[in-house]
């Protein structure tokens, strides 16, 4: 290029002014300005981008070389992957060296894994696991040794020793969804939610854990060692969980007490996170003009949320490669780090474990979208009562298909859970899709977590399978399946030594170690038969079907008749067959000629085999909403009748609705009678309760409600407190001016009164204080109960003084406490006062303040049915939630089982029958029982029995 030099810059005149003689030569000085323009500006650049090479080269920065540094290091911490630690350890990490070695020998011990050489299909099947005897050898808070006979002599010599007797051990109980320590117990507090915003990933449920709550004593007690201890799902994101070994202070083997000191992996190998999806959010964020409102917006919320840390992902890698190539010290700004996005994209690099509150199918599939396009994945859904409905859809998730946490049978209690099922780990199963059986605490008591496993089984999964659900495949999905789960050699020493199987009813832990540190130093251990394990039943896997039937049906194999209609108690060895016509019994014993006469007609009748059959009479659900609430939440009041006025009275029986899946499910589990009042919800009714079938189509068919007056129920619990009486004793003095008021009524002539007082409260009252009804009262503290108690004493005395000569002066009030957490500290003088208690429920938890000193039993305590027992006091059994209705029949095992022989099989059924139609006085009412039955295949007490027939309203239910 030519280059051309000037003499000197034009003035601003010669520049500007033309030449109105040489228009060309003004034309020539423009094009030469612009030359002259354009190099400089040309040099001008080329002068700054050598001066910003030579920034770059030697930078003038203000920046800290140190903080810069920091930043790099943290580079490498992103890149990461977590990897669980299979190696050889000389020692766990928790271990508190002042915690000495331990031998337990004479066990029969489950390892949590088939014998070598399994294949992975049989061990699905089941083939290859195995209880074992053994003696297991803990020190330094590991596994070193399991033997069938450890040689002492090589042992150091302040080993411990602990004789198990043959009984069961098993590695400590994994509760992967827990809000433990997070609210309080006795409802006096909660931290479980942060609900300043609907997307919440950087909030962690460890800042809020108590570990002084009391609740973790009693957790552990029920053989629970370690949980995921999760926010709570009022977010669509929560935030993040924590894996906590419940082991707090000295008493506990540890040495001091804190968050902290419970973490399972000190060295933090993996972090975890909650999210949910579906209703709750939608419910608490959802508002016209504010979101989630919908389903819709929160998908959107998930979306956006995943954007914006891919975004901030993207920033930090970014970084970091120009950190790579030009040298961190030539940065020209420092690493992005937000805590606000630091989690959540912790989530998108892989080292954390999402695990996900999700019920429907909708749900489900919009989550595992969601995975695959931000690409992380989703390590169990939790609820999930639809998974069984989608399995293949949960197999399309990002990173692998996600496991199911589930409940046994906690369902209809939302529209989410309505369409649930009690084979959905069966189902999912048999699909290989992990199921694990969790407690939600506090929806579910932690404590007894095991007892979901237990009818997970008895629901058709696998018996290994559904141990594991609560062991080894837990512990997998927590990423530390190399140290906790099972009982194998450098594991944790978490064990639990059980007093019976822990898949059978009312199996109660002996002694937990929690890293080889014994847990309770005075355990309280419960009488009871050593016995072998179960033996896996696989009829169970067998899903039966319904079906009702008019024509005549031939039970064989029964071997064992509870029912007062035929010879009780009776256990002959000679064949016993039950014949049934119309839902009639006609014969049971041997009926020789009726089986002829019955075997040479055209057509044979149809015949049902059993294995271990029982026939028993129905069972009562007594005091729930069975009939009166289909979903149990309030979200869905539809569903419900209402709740009872707070002036007057309402009969339950015009509100009955039959027909839903709750009577269904009760009825298929041999609760063919229920007993319900207006609820509040829950225990707390107020008006009049009625009796009625629970197999009925509607209420005008034959039967269906064979006593429209039952009993008057009032609330004398907290809930009590809710209504026009502000406080437990203002509802106590109410309710003792309404029966004072009855009293004098009883001077009055009432034969000539209108029919319409037969439907006010007056009218019931004046029936309980002449002995002609039972008064229910809800009630939990000792202290209400002893109220009670004196009340009871003080209206039967005003009776007396009504006049000396009346018919009435030595009447007694027919009263029937519902709930009794605290019933056992005033036993005594409830037999005395000869007050009946229907504990519900009957495993207490401190759900409320006024529960607290509820026993929660072995091996903390004793339990409430044997102190009630021994001192005499008439029970029964009930519920505190219409789902539970379903499980009665195991509840009453669990008295059975736990009784150390105070309650014989015929009266642990009582428990959930007779009992309540005694204390209720249904005899007095004319009540009579249409020769209902129940047969069953299997003890109906114990976890393998299950209905196969169910008769006594003109027709027979078979399950078949």
């Amino acid at each position: 290029m030519e280059k051309h030099v000037l003499d000197g810059p034009p003035t601003y005149t010669d520049a500007t002014t033309p030449s109105p003689s040489r228009p060309w030569q003004n034309r020539r000085r423009k094009r030469r300005t612009f030359r002259i323009f354009a190099v400089v500006l040309l040099t001008y650049l080329m002068y700054c981008t050598l001066k910003i090479s030579n920034n770059a080269a030697n930078p003038v920065s203000t920046l800290s070389m140190e903080r810069l540094k920091e930043d790099y290091a943290t580079c490498s911490t992103l890149s990461s992957k977590p990897t669980e630690s299979g190696q050889q350890r000389s020692h766990n990490k928790r271990w508190v060296n002042t915690t000495r070695p331990l031998l337990i020998h004479n066990a029969t011990v489950w390892t949590g894994e088939p014998a070598a050489g399994t294949s992975e299909e049989d061990a699905r099947a089941g083939k290859g696991w195995a209880w074992v005897s053994s003696d297991v050898f803990v020190d330094r808070g590991l596994i070193w040794s399991i033997e069938s006979a450890i040689d002492k002599s090589l042992l150091p010599d302040n080993t411990e020793e602990f004789d198990a007797k043959g009984r069961q051990l098993t590695a400590g109980i994994v509760d992967m969804h827990s809000h433990a320590g997070l609210g309080a117990v006795a409802n006096l507090g909660d931290d479980t939610n942060e609900l300043s915003s609907d997307i919440t990933p950087y909030i962690r449920s460890i800042d809020g854990i108590d570990p002084l709550q009391p609740e973790i004593e009693f957790i552990k007690s029920g053989g629970v060692t370690t949980s995921l201890f999760l926010p709570g799902s009022g977010n669509n994101m929560g935030g993040e969980a924590f894996v906590l070994k419940f082991a707090v202070g000295p008493k506990s083997g540890r040495t001091e007490i804190s968050q902290q000191d419970m973490l399972a992996d000190p060295d933090k190998t993996w972090r975890y996170m909650k999210m949910a999806c579906g209703e709750n959010a939608k419910h608490v964020f959802g508002r016209v003009g504010r979101g989630p409102f919908s389903r819709l917006g929160e998908a959107w919320q998930f979306r956006h949320a995943f954007e914006q840390a891919r975004k901030y992902v993207q920033e930090q890698d970014d970084w970091c490669a120009a950190a790579d190539t030009v040298g961190v010290e030539n940065m020209a700004a420092y690493l992005r780090q937000e805590l606000e996005w630091e989690s959540l994209g912790a989530v998108l690099r892989g080292q954390v474990r999402v695990n996900t509150h999700c019920y429907t199918a909708a749900d489900l599939e919009a989550f595992v979208r969601h995975t695959n396009e931000f690409k992380f994945r989703v390590y169990a859904f939790h609820h999930a009562h639809q998974t069984y409905l989608v399995p293949e859809v949960l197999k399309r998730a990002w990173g692998g298909t996600p496991a199911a946490a589930l409940f046994a049978d906690n369902m209809y209690y939302k529209v989410e859970s309505y369409t649930a099922s009690e084979r959905a780990g069966a189902i999912l199963y048999a699909h290989n899709i992990t199921p694990t059986y969790v407690s939600d605490n506090p929806v579910l008591n932690s404590q007894h977590v095991v007892f979901e496993a237990a009818k997970a089984y008895r629901n058709g999964l696998p018996y290994h399978a559904a141990l594991a659900g609560v062991t080894s495949a837990p512990a997998g999905l927590l990423g530390l399946g190399e140290r906790i789960g099972k009982i194998k050699l450098g594991f944790d020493a978490d064990l639990v030594v059980w007093d019976s199987d822990p898949l059978s009813v009312g199996a109660t832990p002996v002694q937990v170690w929690i890293d080889g540190a014994k847990q309770f130093e005075d355990s309280i251990e419960l009488k009871k038969p050593n016995l072998p394990p179960v033996f896996p039943n696989q009829e169970l896997e067998k899903d039966l079907e319904r079906e009702d039937v008019e024509d005549t049906i031939v039970f064989t194999g029964i071997s064992h008749v509870h029912h007062n209609a035929f010879s009780k108690d009776k256990n002959d060895a000679q064949a016993t067959v039950a014949i049934v016509s119309h839902g009639k019994l006609s014969c049971v014993g041997p009926c020789t000629s009726e089986l002829e006469t019955l075997t040479s007609s055209s057509i044979p009748p149809k015949t049902i085999v059993l294995r271990n059959g029982y026939l028993t009479p129905p069972l009562t659900a007594f005091g729930t909403a069975l009939g009166l609430q289909e979903i149990d939440n309030t979200i869905t009041p539809d569903t419900h009748d209402g709740p009872p006025p707070e002036s007057n009275i309402s009969f339950a029986s015009d509100g009955l609705s039959f027909g839903g899946k709750q009577l269904a499910a009760a009825y298929a589990h041999g609760v063919t009678r229920a007993i319900s009042a207006p609820t509040h919800g829950g225990i707390d009714s107020q008006g009049i309760s009625v009796g009625f079938y629970t197999g009925a189509k509607n209420r005008l068919e034959n039967g269906a409600i064979w006593s429209p007056v039952v009993a008057l129920h009032y609330p004398l619990t907290l809930a009590a407190k809710k209504g026009k009486t502000p406080s437990t004793s203002s509802a106590v003095t109410e309710l003792k001016t309404k029966l004072l008021d009855a009293v004098d009524e009883l001077a009055k002539d009432d034969v000539m009164a209108p029919r319409k007082d037969w439907i006010q409260e007056s009218h019931y009252l004046k029936k309980i204080v002449q002995g002609e009804l039972p008064l229910v009262l809800s009630a939990h503290s000792a202290d209400t109960i002893a109220s009670i108690i004196k009340l009871k004493d003080y209206i039967e005395s005003a009776i007396a003084s009504y006049t000396s000569t009346s018919t009435t002066s030595n009447t007694k009030l027919q009263i029937v406490i519902i709930g009794g957490a605290e019933a056992h500290l005033v036993a005594t003088e409830l037999a005395a006062a000869n007050i009946s208690v229907v504990l519900a429920p009957m495993l207490p938890h401190a759900q409320s303040w006024d529960q607290r000193r509820g026993l929660t039993g072995p091996p903390l305590t004793n339990v409430s049915t044997n102190v009630l027992l021994d001192a005499g006091v008439r029970i029964g059994i009930s519920v505190d939630e219409t789902w539970e209705s379903r499980d009665l029949v195991l509840l009453a095992g669990i008295a059975y089982a736990n009784s150390e022989e105070r309650l014989s099989f015929g009266e642990a059924l009582n428990l959930v029958g007779g009992n309540i139609d005694e204390m209720l006085g249904i005899e007095k009412q004319e009540m009579t029982i249409r020769g209902e039955w129940v047969i069953w295949e299997g003890s109906p007490l114990e976890i393998c029995g299950r209905v196969r027939g169910i008769g006594g309203a003109e027709k027979t239910s078979l399950w078949t």
